[in-house]
Protein backbone atom coordinates (compact mmCIF):
# COMPACT_ATOMS: atom_id res chain seq x y z
CA UNK A 1 0.00 0.00 0.00
CA UNK A 2 1.41 3.57 -0.94
CA UNK A 3 1.91 5.85 2.16
CA UNK A 4 -0.95 8.90 2.38
CA UNK A 5 0.67 11.69 4.22
CA UNK A 6 -1.50 13.58 6.73
CA UNK A 7 0.49 16.75 7.34
CA UNK A 8 3.35 19.54 6.09
CA UNK A 9 4.96 22.15 6.98
CA UNK A 10 3.25 25.43 5.65
CA UNK A 11 6.27 27.34 6.74
CA UNK A 12 8.07 26.55 4.25
CA UNK A 13 6.08 27.12 1.22
CA UNK A 14 6.78 31.17 1.86
CA UNK A 15 5.36 33.77 -0.42
CA UNK A 16 3.42 32.19 -3.75
CA UNK A 17 2.88 33.63 -7.13
CA UNK A 18 -0.85 32.11 -8.50
CA UNK A 19 -0.16 32.60 -12.15
CA UNK A 20 -3.66 32.05 -13.66
CA UNK A 21 -7.25 32.40 -11.43
CA UNK A 22 -9.32 29.86 -13.00
CA UNK A 23 -10.49 26.49 -11.74
CA UNK A 24 -7.58 25.38 -9.81
CA UNK A 25 -5.84 29.34 -9.62
CA UNK A 26 -8.31 30.43 -7.45
CA UNK A 27 -9.10 27.78 -5.35
CA UNK A 28 -5.46 27.59 -4.61
CA UNK A 29 -5.18 31.80 -4.47
CA UNK A 30 -8.01 31.57 -1.76
CA UNK A 31 -6.90 28.85 -0.04
CA UNK A 32 -2.93 29.86 0.46
CA UNK A 33 -4.02 32.98 1.23
CA UNK A 34 -6.59 31.75 4.25
CA UNK A 35 -3.97 29.23 5.39
CA UNK A 36 -1.93 32.43 6.13
CA UNK A 37 0.11 32.16 3.01
CA UNK A 38 1.17 35.43 1.30
CA UNK A 39 -0.16 35.22 -2.33
CA UNK A 40 -0.40 37.63 -5.09
CA UNK A 41 -2.08 36.58 -8.29
CA UNK A 42 -0.42 36.89 -11.90
CA UNK A 43 -3.29 37.79 -14.61
CA UNK A 44 -2.86 39.92 -18.12
CA UNK A 45 -4.30 43.36 -17.75
CA UNK A 46 -7.04 42.68 -19.71
CA UNK A 47 -8.16 39.61 -17.72
CA UNK A 48 -11.82 38.98 -16.70
CA UNK A 49 -10.79 37.81 -13.49
CA UNK A 50 -8.93 40.46 -12.24
CA UNK A 51 -11.50 42.54 -10.74
CA UNK A 52 -12.80 39.07 -8.89
CA UNK A 53 -9.61 38.20 -7.37
CA UNK A 54 -9.46 42.17 -6.20
CA UNK A 55 -12.97 41.35 -4.83
CA UNK A 56 -11.56 38.71 -2.78
CA UNK A 57 -9.13 40.90 -1.49
CA UNK A 58 -5.86 39.18 -3.41
CA UNK A 59 -2.89 41.50 -4.42
CA UNK A 60 -2.85 41.16 -8.60
CA UNK A 61 -0.22 42.12 -11.15
CA UNK A 62 1.11 40.86 -14.36
CA UNK A 63 2.72 37.36 -14.19
CA UNK A 64 5.94 39.29 -14.83
CA UNK A 65 5.57 41.65 -11.88
CA UNK A 66 3.89 38.82 -9.22
CA UNK A 67 6.71 36.69 -9.82
CA UNK A 68 9.88 38.94 -8.89
CA UNK A 69 9.50 38.82 -5.20
CA UNK A 70 7.87 35.19 -5.42
CA UNK A 71 9.54 32.13 -3.50
CA UNK A 72 6.88 30.08 -4.66
CA UNK A 73 5.43 30.41 -8.83
CA UNK A 74 2.61 27.99 -8.93
CA UNK A 75 1.72 27.90 -12.82
CA UNK A 76 -1.97 26.86 -13.07
CA UNK A 77 -2.84 28.31 -16.34
CA UNK A 78 -4.80 25.57 -19.18
CA UNK A 79 -2.01 23.43 -20.65
CA UNK A 80 -1.86 25.48 -23.75
CA UNK A 81 -1.01 28.97 -22.49
CA UNK A 82 1.68 27.67 -20.29
CA UNK A 83 4.67 27.68 -22.27
CA UNK A 84 4.38 31.10 -23.68
CA UNK A 85 3.58 32.89 -20.49
CA UNK A 86 6.58 31.17 -18.74
CA UNK A 87 8.67 31.70 -21.94
CA UNK A 88 7.69 35.70 -21.79
CA UNK A 89 6.61 36.57 -18.58
CA UNK A 90 8.10 34.05 -15.75
CA UNK A 91 11.51 32.93 -17.00
CA UNK A 92 13.04 36.28 -17.73
CA UNK A 93 11.32 37.52 -14.49
CA UNK A 94 11.41 34.86 -11.03
CA UNK A 95 14.23 35.70 -8.95
CA UNK A 96 17.03 32.76 -8.50
CA UNK A 97 16.03 29.65 -6.26
CA UNK A 98 12.35 30.27 -7.20
CA UNK A 99 10.65 27.33 -6.84
CA UNK A 100 8.17 26.41 -9.67
CA UNK A 101 4.52 24.53 -9.14
CA UNK A 102 2.62 22.79 -11.52
CA UNK A 103 -0.31 21.00 -10.80
CA UNK A 104 -0.49 18.67 -13.73
CA UNK A 105 2.53 17.47 -15.01
CA UNK A 106 1.76 17.85 -19.15
CA UNK A 107 4.05 20.60 -19.82
CA UNK A 108 6.85 19.20 -18.02
CA UNK A 109 6.83 15.74 -18.75
CA UNK A 110 6.97 16.43 -22.51
CA UNK A 111 9.46 18.80 -22.46
CA UNK A 112 7.04 21.99 -23.52
CA UNK A 113 8.59 23.87 -20.02
CA UNK A 114 12.20 23.00 -19.21
CA UNK A 115 13.05 25.05 -15.93
CA UNK A 116 16.64 25.62 -15.24
CA UNK A 117 18.72 23.87 -12.72
CA UNK A 118 18.63 25.98 -9.35
CA UNK A 119 14.72 25.59 -9.36
CA UNK A 120 12.84 23.40 -7.41
CA UNK A 121 10.56 21.64 -9.94
CA UNK A 122 7.41 20.31 -7.99
CA UNK A 123 3.89 19.23 -8.65
CA UNK A 124 0.61 19.55 -6.46
CA UNK A 125 -2.48 17.89 -8.12
CA UNK A 126 -5.87 17.78 -5.94
CA UNK A 127 -8.07 15.08 -7.28
CA UNK A 128 -10.66 17.51 -8.25
CA UNK A 129 -12.21 20.58 -9.92
CA UNK A 130 -11.17 23.57 -8.29
CA UNK A 131 -14.87 25.00 -7.16
CA UNK A 132 -14.49 21.78 -5.09
CA UNK A 133 -11.38 22.41 -3.67
CA UNK A 134 -12.64 25.29 -2.50
CA UNK A 135 -15.82 24.89 -1.23
CA UNK A 136 -14.63 21.52 0.85
CA UNK A 137 -11.71 23.75 2.36
CA UNK A 138 -14.04 26.53 3.65
CA UNK A 139 -15.95 23.74 5.02
CA UNK A 140 -13.52 22.55 7.09
CA UNK A 141 -11.99 19.54 4.96
CA UNK A 142 -9.58 18.71 1.98
CA UNK A 143 -9.55 17.39 -1.58
CA UNK A 144 -7.05 13.96 -1.67
CA UNK A 145 -3.38 15.22 -3.80
CA UNK A 146 -0.67 13.78 -5.61
CA UNK A 147 2.69 15.80 -4.85
CA UNK A 148 5.60 14.92 -6.89
CA UNK A 149 9.58 16.63 -7.70
CA UNK A 150 11.15 16.86 -11.12
CA UNK A 151 13.96 18.57 -9.75
CA UNK A 152 15.13 19.17 -6.42
CA UNK A 153 17.69 22.29 -6.36
CA UNK A 154 17.07 23.45 -2.77
CA UNK A 155 17.14 20.08 -1.09
CA UNK A 156 13.74 20.65 0.32
CA UNK A 157 11.69 20.07 -3.27
CA UNK A 158 9.84 17.19 -1.21
CA UNK A 159 9.42 19.23 1.68
CA UNK A 160 8.14 22.37 -0.20
CA UNK A 161 5.35 20.20 -2.41
CA UNK A 162 3.97 18.68 1.06
CA UNK A 163 3.86 22.15 2.42
CA UNK A 164 1.66 23.78 -0.44
CA UNK A 165 -0.38 20.63 -0.49
CA UNK A 166 -1.00 21.08 3.29
CA UNK A 167 -1.79 24.62 2.90
CA UNK A 168 -4.09 24.28 -0.11
CA UNK A 169 -5.96 21.51 2.67
CA UNK A 170 -4.62 18.30 0.91
CA UNK A 171 -3.30 17.41 4.04
CA UNK A 172 -7.37 17.15 5.83
CA UNK A 173 -7.65 14.57 3.17
CA UNK A 174 -5.01 12.61 2.74
CA UNK A 175 -1.34 13.36 0.13
CA UNK A 176 -0.24 10.90 -2.12
CA UNK A 177 3.63 10.92 -3.33
CA UNK A 178 4.21 10.47 -7.38
CA UNK A 179 6.14 11.33 -10.36
CA UNK A 180 5.65 13.78 -13.42
CA UNK A 181 5.43 10.89 -15.65
CA UNK A 182 2.49 8.50 -13.43
CA UNK A 183 0.62 11.59 -12.38
CA UNK A 184 0.11 12.82 -16.18
CA UNK A 185 0.47 9.41 -17.76
CA UNK A 186 -2.39 8.11 -15.41
CA UNK A 187 -4.27 11.53 -15.53
CA UNK A 188 -4.50 11.43 -19.43
CA UNK A 189 -5.41 7.85 -19.01
CA UNK A 190 -8.50 8.17 -16.49
CA UNK A 191 -9.90 11.06 -18.62
CA UNK A 192 -9.62 9.62 -21.88
CA UNK A 193 -10.90 5.97 -20.90
CA UNK A 194 -13.05 6.38 -18.14
CA UNK A 195 -14.20 9.86 -16.50
CA UNK A 196 -14.69 11.50 -19.67
CA UNK A 197 -14.43 9.62 -22.57
CA UNK A 198 -15.15 6.49 -21.78
CA UNK A 199 -18.30 7.63 -19.74
CA UNK A 200 -19.52 10.12 -22.03
CA UNK A 201 -19.21 7.38 -24.84
CA UNK A 202 -20.78 4.94 -23.14
CA UNK A 203 -23.91 6.77 -22.25
CA UNK A 204 -23.90 8.37 -25.87
CA UNK A 205 -23.78 4.49 -26.90
CA UNK A 206 -26.73 3.55 -24.17
CA UNK A 207 -29.01 6.51 -24.94
CA UNK A 208 -28.69 5.93 -28.80
CA UNK A 209 -29.61 1.98 -28.79
CA UNK A 210 -32.36 2.95 -26.77
CA UNK A 211 -34.13 5.47 -29.27
CA UNK A 212 -33.23 3.06 -32.33
CA UNK A 213 -35.08 0.65 -30.53
CA UNK A 214 -37.66 2.96 -30.87
CA UNK A 215 -37.75 3.74 -27.24
CA UNK A 216 -39.06 7.49 -26.20
CA UNK A 217 -35.79 9.79 -25.88
CA UNK A 218 -36.60 11.50 -22.66
CA UNK A 219 -36.82 7.95 -21.04
CA UNK A 220 -33.54 6.98 -22.90
CA UNK A 221 -31.94 10.35 -21.14
CA UNK A 222 -33.18 9.52 -17.99
CA UNK A 223 -32.28 6.13 -17.57
CA UNK A 224 -28.61 6.32 -19.02
CA UNK A 225 -27.59 9.97 -17.99
CA UNK A 226 -29.48 11.48 -15.75
CA UNK A 227 -29.58 8.07 -13.03
CA UNK A 228 -25.96 8.13 -13.45
CA UNK A 229 -25.18 10.53 -10.98
CA UNK A 230 -27.18 8.70 -7.87
CA UNK A 231 -24.53 5.54 -9.00
CA UNK A 232 -21.48 7.47 -9.08
CA UNK A 233 -22.55 8.87 -5.61
CA UNK A 234 -22.60 5.49 -4.48
CA UNK A 235 -19.79 4.30 -5.77
CA UNK A 236 -18.06 7.57 -4.16
CA UNK A 237 -19.26 6.85 -0.72
CA UNK A 238 -18.66 3.63 -0.14
CA UNK A 239 -17.06 1.81 -3.24
CA UNK A 240 -18.39 -0.81 -5.86
CA UNK A 241 -19.31 -2.85 -3.31
CA UNK A 242 -21.49 -0.58 -1.35
CA UNK A 243 -23.44 0.44 -4.53
CA UNK A 244 -24.33 -2.87 -5.34
CA UNK A 245 -25.74 -2.99 -1.69
CA UNK A 246 -27.65 -0.19 -2.53
CA UNK A 247 -29.52 -1.06 -5.34
CA UNK A 248 -32.17 -3.92 -6.30
CA UNK A 249 -31.04 -7.46 -6.97
CA UNK A 250 -32.72 -7.40 -10.35
CA UNK A 251 -30.22 -4.26 -11.14
CA UNK A 252 -27.39 -6.26 -9.35
CA UNK A 253 -27.97 -9.18 -11.04
CA UNK A 254 -27.88 -7.23 -14.30
CA UNK A 255 -24.59 -5.65 -13.19
CA UNK A 256 -22.74 -8.72 -12.36
CA UNK A 257 -24.25 -11.09 -15.48
CA UNK A 258 -24.04 -8.35 -18.30
CA UNK A 259 -21.45 -5.60 -17.14
CA UNK A 260 -18.62 -7.63 -18.66
CA UNK A 261 -20.68 -8.10 -21.46
CA UNK A 262 -20.49 -4.64 -22.61
CA UNK A 263 -16.87 -3.68 -21.27
CA UNK A 264 -15.16 -6.74 -22.57
CA UNK A 265 -11.69 -7.87 -24.18
CA UNK A 266 -12.02 -5.92 -27.12
CA UNK A 267 -13.08 -2.82 -24.79
CA UNK A 268 -9.78 -3.48 -22.52
CA UNK A 269 -7.92 -3.75 -25.40
CA UNK A 270 -8.84 -0.18 -26.62
CA UNK A 271 -7.79 0.99 -23.12
CA UNK A 272 -4.24 -0.83 -23.41
CA UNK A 273 -3.84 1.05 -27.24
CA UNK A 274 -5.33 4.85 -25.59
CA UNK A 275 -2.69 3.85 -22.59
CA UNK A 276 -0.05 2.73 -25.03
CA UNK A 277 -0.33 6.38 -27.23
CA UNK A 278 -0.32 8.77 -23.94
CA UNK A 279 2.80 6.41 -22.82
CA UNK A 280 4.86 6.94 -25.99
CA UNK A 281 3.54 10.23 -26.39
CA UNK A 282 1.27 9.91 -29.78
CA UNK A 283 -1.75 11.73 -27.61
CA UNK A 284 0.97 14.67 -26.93
CA UNK A 285 2.18 15.10 -30.01
CA UNK A 286 -1.45 15.07 -31.36
CA UNK A 287 -2.83 17.51 -28.53
CA UNK A 288 0.34 19.64 -29.17
CA UNK A 289 -0.10 19.94 -32.92
CA UNK A 290 -3.88 21.06 -32.19
CA UNK A 291 -2.66 23.81 -29.37
CA UNK A 292 0.00 24.97 -32.29
CA UNK A 293 -2.46 25.35 -35.30
CA UNK A 294 -5.53 27.36 -33.25
CA UNK A 295 -6.95 24.05 -31.77
CA UNK A 296 -9.06 23.41 -35.19
CA UNK A 297 -9.37 19.89 -34.69
CA UNK A 298 -10.79 20.33 -31.14
CA UNK A 299 -12.97 23.22 -31.98
CA UNK A 300 -14.82 20.65 -34.90
CA UNK A 301 -15.14 18.25 -32.61
CA UNK A 302 -16.86 20.54 -29.83
CA UNK A 303 -18.93 21.27 -32.61
CA UNK A 304 -19.69 18.05 -33.54
CA UNK A 305 -20.59 16.82 -29.55
CA UNK A 306 -23.09 19.76 -29.28
CA UNK A 307 -25.25 19.10 -32.15
CA UNK A 308 -26.47 15.00 -30.63
CA UNK A 309 -29.89 14.44 -29.78
CA UNK A 310 -29.28 13.51 -26.22
CA UNK A 311 -27.79 17.36 -25.37
CA UNK A 312 -31.07 18.25 -27.04
CA UNK A 313 -33.29 15.81 -25.15
CA UNK A 314 -31.02 16.53 -21.67
CA UNK A 315 -31.45 20.41 -21.99
CA UNK A 316 -35.34 20.21 -21.88
CA UNK A 317 -35.43 17.82 -19.06
CA UNK A 318 -32.94 19.43 -16.66
CA UNK A 319 -35.15 22.79 -17.43
CA UNK A 320 -37.99 21.10 -15.86
CA UNK A 321 -35.88 19.75 -12.84
CA UNK A 322 -34.39 23.44 -12.32
CA UNK A 323 -35.77 24.83 -9.05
Amino acid sequence: MATVYREGDISLVGKVAVIGYGSQGHAHALNLRDSGIKVAVGLRPGSKSRAIALAEGLEVGTPAEVVKDADLIAILLPDQHQPQVYEDEIAPNMKPGAAILFAHGFNVHFGRILPPAGHDVIMVAPKGPGHIVRRIYTEGFGTPALFAVAQDASGNARAISMGYAAAIGSHRAGMLETTFVEETETDLFGEQAVLCGGAAELVRAGFETLVEAGYQPEIAYYECLHELKLIVDLMYEGGLDYMRYSISDTAEFGDLTRGKRIIDDHVRANMKKVLAEIREGQFAKEWIEDMNTGEKRLDAARVEAKGQQLEEVGKELRALMQR
